[in-house]
């Protein structure tokens, strides 16, 4: 799944003028019941990753067995709705009678990834809303935890953001006028639909430190219902440093609870990743650097969260940010690829990077009040896609090899995420 450079590096403008207000309603309760600190995470025996080390020997097998015997999402990724709900009834059953929580990723959208790597998905809002009920139904009262939809609202099509800039997901088959409040609606129903469910928690594409600016993010998360959700996920397949995806979280859910209940629709005064000024640093701001782990103090101006964490205390004073969030930590041991000496005009830099590292095992213990759950998301092994990285391929010109298509299993990959683990596996 691609996630292409599109973040705006500057603070953003003035104010949004939304009806904020009217997208206020009471949170889901489920997180708190589902992913409890002494939750057990499920590990599919049947998962994608078992089932490549069955055509496997050697040290590409024991790497396959290795990695499956931690617990990953599985993906439910189209189908008819009564194809998902038998793929989910199925998933919760087993899980239930193992005593553990699964993590189901709902990927399905219309225009999912913008028909590139990841192309695919219902053909219409009516038939994805038929899709995301027969999901519910496959869950019904059992304990589940749902992904819904990497990249729903990081890649939109037709969405003109807030700095009044349309997007480059132009699809010609999608109606330009209608296709972004369709995105918004179709997300909404789904926010609907499995929070009503007693035991399921449920969160939206919160992207990732290194793409959109946080008062865009909010923003977006804000039309999409997330505050009946129970929050919002981080880094899906993608690669950045826990404490930057902990930060980074940290300030959405405190723009979140800035504009709705200190100055409504003010997302330009939300601090953001690409400004870091504020009180502490005497708002001497600098953008903040992917390529190293921040945190408040930090020496480098460039690693310093102080200047944004401060602002937001300023600006809410007694008021706590409460919307939650989990992060994908599959695959951000070593945190993102730096690019910028590979030669390549086009590096892609998010697609099967090398020298990357298993990040944080999967765990409801993570020590941070609004951080749910460390979870793999992307499945570890599994290939990204093809990269061609700006030339005509078919070789992966980084690798000097031809990569697996996207969601094949990928040993030379699975062997450099153990390799380089962070923490280490034991």
């Amino acid at each position: 799944m691609q996630l292409p450079p599109i973040a705006r590096r500057f603070a953003l403008g003035a104010a949004a003028a939304v009806a904020v207000a009217a997208l206020v309603a009471s949170p889901a309760q489920a997180a708190n019941d589902v992913l409890h600190p002494d939750a057990e995470l499920w590990v599919n025996p049947d998962s994608t990753t078992l089932e490549a080390a069955e055509g496997l020997d050697g040290q590409a097998r024991a790497d396959a067995l290795l990695l499956g015997s931690y617990a990953s999402a599985t993906w439910i990724n189209g189908g008819t709705p009564n194809e998902a709900k038998r793929d989910v009834k199925r998933a919760v059953a087993a899980a239930h009678a193992a005593d553990q929580v699964p993590v189901l990723v709902a990927y399905n959208l219309p225009f999912r990834d913008c028909a590139q790597y990841s192309a695919g998905g219902a053909t219409t809002a009516a038939e994805y809303t038929a899709w995301i009920d027969g999901i519910a139904k496959g869950i019904g009262n059992k304990d589940a935890v749902v992904i819904l939809e990497p990249d729903g609202l990081g890649i939109i099509p037709w969405y003109t953001n807030l700095d009044g800039a349309l997007e480059w997901c132009q699809p010609a088959e999608a109606d330009a006028a209608t296709a972004a409040e369709e995105r918004f609606a179709m997300l909404n129903h789904a926010v609907d639909a499995l929070g009503a469910l007693p035991s399921t928690a449920v969160y939206l594409d919160g992207t990732h430190s290194g793409w959109l600016n946080v008062g865009d993010i909010s923003q977006r998360l804000l039309r999409a219902g997330v505050e009946r959700a129970d929050g919002f996920f981080l880094n899906a397949s993608n690669y950045h440093y826990t404490e930057n995806l902990t930060a980074y979280g940290t300030w959405i859910s405190s723009c979140i609870a800035l504009v709705t209940e200190v100055n409504p629709g003010a997302f330009g005064e939300c601090g953001n990743q690409y400004w870091n000024g504020g009180p502490a640093n005497g708002w001497n701001g600098v953008a903040m650097s992917p390529f190293g782990r921040w945190s408040a103090g930090a020496a480098d101006p460039a690693l310093d969260t102080a200047g944004v964490d401060s602002r937001y205390a300023a600006a809410l004073g007694d008021v706590s940010p409460s919307t939650h969030f989990v992060i994908d930590t599959s695959r951000n041991g070593q945190g993102p690829w730096d690019a910028s000496s590979s030669g390549l005009a086009v590096p892609e830099d998010w697609c099967n990077p090398p020298g990357r590292g298993l990040g944080e095992r999967p765990t409801t213990d993570t020590g941070a009040d609004l951080v749910d759950a460390y979870l793999w998301i992307k499945v570890p092994g599994e290939s990204d896609g093809q990269c061609f990285r700006g030339t005509a391929g078919p070789l992966d010109p980084i690798r000097g090899i031809e990569d697996p298509p996207a969601g094949v299993w990928f040993p030379e990959q699975a062997r450099e995420l153990i390799e380089l683990a962070v923490p280490p596996v034991g």
